[in-house]
C-alpha cells in the first residue's frame, strides 16, 4: 500500500505529514515556506516529495467557515489541489475546522513556546487532517 500525504495549505507555511506504509497511523514530515513562492512551486515541491516518500494520494485541508460556507482559503487550496492532480496525484479535500486550534492546545499542552510552536503548528495540523483521514477509512 502507498502512503498518503497529509497537507496543512497556508499563505505562508505549508505543513506536511505523512501515513506509515499501512495508512493507520500520520506523523509530521516538514514545513514548506512558500513566502516569495509560486503555487506552481509548490506544487513542484510536493510532488518531489510524495515521490520520494511513496505517497500517491495527497490529503489537503479545506479551510471552512464555522457555517460549513467555503470563503477565499478554500479557493486557493482548490486552486493548488488542481496543479497537484496537473502532477499526477490523487487529492483528496478533508474539511479542517478547527485543526489549527486542535494544534495549538495540544502544542500548549505539550509546553512548546513561542518561536519552536510557530515553526511546528502547521505539521501538527497537517498530522490532524491526515489522521482524521485514515480514521474514516477504517
Amino acid at each position: 500500500m502507498a502512503r498518503v500525504m497529509g497537507v496543512d495549505f497556508g499563505g505562508r507555511r505549508v505543513g506536511i505529514a505523512i501515513s506509515d506504509p499501512l495508512g493507520m497511523f500520520a506523523q509530521p514530515l516538514s514545513t514548506y515556506d512558500r513566502q516569495g513562492k509560486s503555487l506552481e512551486e509548490a506544487a513542484d515541491h510536493l510532488a518531489a516529495l510524495c515521490r520520494e516518500q511513496e505517497a500517491d494520494t495527497v490529503v489537503m485541508g479545506l479551510p471552512l467557515h464555522l457555517s460549513g460556507q467555503e470563503g477565499e482559503g478554500s479557493r486557493k487550496v482548490r486552486d493548488f489541489a488542481v496543479l497537484l492532480k496537473d502532477r499526477g496525484l490523487a487529492v483528496v479535500l478533508q474539511d479542517e475546522r478547527l485543526t489549527t486550534v486542535m494544534a495549538q492546545r495540544a502544542l500548549r499542552e505539550g509546553n512548546v513556546r513561542g518561536r519552536q510552536r510557530v515553526e511546528v503548528v502547521d505539521r501538527v495540523a497537517a498530522v490532524i487532517i491526515l489522521q482524521t483521514y485514515l480514521d474514516k477509512g477504517r
